[in-house]
């Protein structure tokens, strides 16, 4: 472990940590959670890692051993609408009081990794080239290379059927091949 002037070894997470889930503004992941790692830094509450997923709109979560701290810091926090609880079980009133809700490791995998910009792409499909020198030209997909994440396609209004390679996020799918 590193050491720091200040400090002698930073904490590492306990057995009890998990990851709670934290409902923000949509739109506003990026900025609720960079203010609640400010204020986390300020207060010194046990937080080990805060995660806004781009794709999962008005969602952030947050892996602490301590649900009630975190909650603490979320009062007043722009942008920030609490955490999301999980209810007892129970008719009527409740047998179990209320929790808050927790996410795991796994459920959040796909999150972390970006899917390839290629998925979604066959050959045969109709695609129109969004970026690059043969922007708005429509093409036919010829060949997916998914190593390097590219599409080699054959340009519609060409006079000479050229094929060209262009990155999988460059095209955009029109018109999929009917199976």
């Amino acid at each position: 472990m590193a050491t720091f002037e200040d400090e002698t070894e930073p904490e590492t997470p306990s057995a009890e940590a998990s990851i709670y889930i934290m409902k923000t503004a949509i739109g506003r992941e990026q900025t609720a959670s960079e203010r609640l790692a400010d204020r986390v830094r300020r207060s010194g509450a046990p937080v080990w890692s805060i995660l806004a997923p781009s794709k999962l709109r008005g969602f952030v979560f947050v892996e602490t051993d301590s649900p009630e701290l975190l909650r603490d810091n979320l009062k007043g926090l722009t942008h920030a609408r609490g955490m999301v609880m999980v209810k007892g079980i129970g008719y009527g009133r409740s047998k179990q009081p209320d929790s808050f809700g927790t996410s795991t490791l796994e459920e959040l995998k796909p999150h972390l990794t970006p899917p390839p910009a290629i998925t979604g792409i066959a050959e045969g499909n109709i695609v129109e080239v969004i970026a690059g020198p043969f922007k708005g030209e429509k093409a036919r997909v010829q060949r997916i290379d998914e190593g390097k994440e590219e599409v080699t396609v054959e340009l519609f209004e060409a006079m000479v059927p050229i094929p060209i390679t262009v990155r999988g996020d460059h095209v955009r799918v029109i018109e999929k091949e009917p199976n």
